[in-house]
């Protein structure tokens, strides 16, 4: 219930990495579908390749299979926009990238592939695939080439830049033991309630927590937080950077210990939380994942500044075709995408933003 961390679609396609398989990205070895003659539409060209539209419906394919809630953006023409040039960067980068590199992204989609059909069965997997209409090979392809560049950028990444990054974000390493009582807006089987029922109850849970009441048994009786509501609320040597609650972080960081919060809000509900033990983690004892976390996100960061800063100068010409469908209710309104055959200007591509997403 605390990793609510819903990134911007801006930020989806290496969101959708991260799914994956924490980092990856696409390769070098052609795949047997894609050797297959394509004489679709160039819809961009760029110094060293061009993508066509048959190749950009199987990306948009890709995104819909890996993450079925952003189905409904792949056809608006902003979103084509951004796709297609984040293929040209991952195209170019993993074109670009060390024979180490590729190795590394070769092997990585691999292991991407087989934990998704040991999750799903090898059965389930080839029906989710055959219903995406796409094939193996779509998918390695795509893996492998997205694998390879991040590898190669994560590759750059100097001790030093991990350290300064570590400092920039150390209060994510904190490690804390607390107790938890969630009054959510939404609760039971889809159930919903508005601000005001939440917090009269949180008020009512935090009265009978002064005058004496077992945070434990408060927590069983009350709380909507599911990964804890059993256990009395606890959670024993939680690390912050966990969740994506930014009003959570800041209470366990900020509040006394063995001191019983006031209610607060977040986008969940009304938070109560009693903070046991905090204590930061100093870099040297940061673990070997942590550590790599740490260089996977400057890795990722390295693509975002290839995006916002070189990509322009490899871009020669974008001609996309318009979308005629209007994004679902609740996406935004559709914006317009470069058209036409004068191709993307210098503004056009300034504007794009990078792959890391916030």
């Amino acid at each position: 219930m605390l990793f609510n961390n819903k990134k911007a679609w801006k930020g989806v396609i290496l969101t959708l990495i991260t799914i994956m398989a924490v980092s990856m990205l696409a390769g070098c070895e052609k795949s047997e579908s894609a050797d297959k003659q394509d004489s679709s539409k160039v819809v961009a060209t760029y110094k060293g390749g061009q993508i066509t539209e048959k190749e950009l419906e199987t990306q948009k394919r890709i995104i819909s299979f890996m993450s079925p809630d952003y189905a409904q953006l792949v056809n608006m023409n902003e979103f084509q926009d951004y796709l297609v040039k984040q293929m040209i960067a991952f195209q170019y980068l993993s074109d670009k990238a060390s024979d180490a590199a590729k190795k590394e992204g070769e092997k990585q989609a691999t292991q991407v592939l087989d934990m998704n059909k040991k999750q799903m069965g090898d059965k389930e997997f080839q029906k989710a695939l055959d219903n995406a209409k796409l094939n193996e090979d779509d998918l390695n392809q795509y893996l492998v080439q997205t694998m390879t560049a991040m590898s190669d950028m994560t590759s750059k990444v100097t001790e030093e830049e991990i350290k300064n990054k570590y400092e920039e974000t150390k209060q994510d390493y904190t490690v804390a033991s607390l107790h938890h009582i969630l009054i959510g807006l939404q609760y039971g089987d889809k159930k919903e309630r508005t601000k005001e029922e939440a917090l009269k109850i949180a008020k009512d849970v935090k009265s009978q927590l002064d005058q004496g009441a077992d945070f434990g048994e408060m927590a069983k009786k009350y709380s909507d937080d599911t990964a804890t509501k059993d256990n009395g609320g606890e959670y024993k040597n939680f690390t912050l950077g966990q969740t994506g609650v930014s009003e959570f972080k800041e209470k366990v960081l900020s509040l006394p210990l063995n001191q019983i919060s006031d209610p607060f809000e977040s986008t969940l509900g009304y938070h109560i939380v009693k903070v046991d033990s905090r204590e930061e983690t100093p870099y040297d004892k940061l673990t070997a994942d942590q550590k790599n976390s740490i260089k996977q996100n400057l890795g990722a960061a390295k693509i975002d500044n290839f995006m916002q800063n070189d990509l322009k100068n490899i871009i020669q010409k974008i001609d996309l075709p318009k979308s005629t469908e209007a994004p679902a209710e609740g996406t935004g309104k559709d914006k317009s995408s470069t058209e036409g055959t004068n191709g993307t200007n210098k503004e056009d591509v300034n504007k794009t933003e990078g792959t890391s997403g916030k």
